[in-house]
């Protein structure tokens, strides 16, 4: 079995396949200083808890965007599962796809990661959209090329923004307005309002300005924690795929296999 690990700004999850299918996954706070033995604790006990053991895993991928992690995931992979991992864009598990930009090493693992998933997927021009600590848009051109995108904070960052540069606004939680007035009547409305509606529109005229560039249609795919509270609200996605980076990373290593 596959273990995959994608290394986030702001999480890690394992991911343990089958072939394509995802049997069970693990979330885990990234801290570039936790070591291999810290990992192992951690994560051979959930293996077991799953029914799994260590030896049943016998290829392991990392996708980071956390160059620093790296190191003790691989100690990881080879002190307690025997495995030299693979590690996404390197070596044998080099991207395999057009990477058309001015520095095609800047690209983030994981966005290179969605691009393979999404091609693989679905046919034609795509835009991807990741809602991580950054929200990330990508275009992917109908021959599977990375063409280029856009960073833009993520909407917690916002938020923590707008909270720890303030003296009086309150913490809130991210959900979707309870009315659709966007005049809000107090000051917990009118941040929801701002952050939610306001994150709307910046999705939206991303989107329309990204399409209008590409010239052809775009299939729009959304990807990451918050694609799901989005989509339920608004219909700005054609899909989405809360899984796409990590099968990414089961598409990398099924080439290396």
């Amino acid at each position: 079995m596959l273990l995959a690990a994608d290394v986030g700004n702001t999480n890690v999850v394992f991911a343990l396949f089958d072939g394509r299918e995802i049997k069970t996954r693990w979330r885990i706070a990234t801290d570039p200083r936790r070591t291999g033995d810290e990992y192992a604790v951690w994560l051979l006990q959930l293996l077991e808890i799953e029914g799994y053991s260590r030896e049943d895993v016998t290829q392991i991928i990392i996708g980071s965007v956390v160059p620093r992690s790296i190191h003790n995931l691989t100690v990881l992979a080879e002190k307690y599962f025997d495995v030299t991992p693979l590690i996404a864009g390197q070596g044998r598990a080099e991207w395999g796809i057009e990477i058309d930009v001015d520095l095609p090493s800047s690209l983030g693992a994981d966005r290179a990661l969605n691009a393979i998933a999404a091609h693989k997927k679905w046919e034609g021009d795509l835009i991807v959209v990741d809602f991580g600590t950054a929200t990330t848009f990508d275009a992917v051109d109908f021959k599977g090329a990375y063409k280029g995108g856009i960073i833009a904070p993520g909407i917690n960052l916002s938020l923590d923004a707008l909270v720890g540069n303030t003296a009086k606004l309150p913490r809130i939680a991210i959900q979707k307005p309870t009315s659709n007035s966007v005049i809000g009547r107090n000051t917990e409305d009118q941040m929801l309002i701002g952050v939610f509606w306001g994150y709307v529109a910046l999705i939206e005229g991303l989107i329309e300005r990204m399409k209008k560039e590409i010239g052809r249609p775009a299939k729009v795919v959304a990807t990451g924690g918050l694609a799901l509270l989005f989509d339920e609200h608004t219909e700005l996605f054609d899909e989405v795929d809360s899984d796409l980076t990590l099968d990414g990373l089961a598409i990398l290593a099924e080439r290396c296999a």
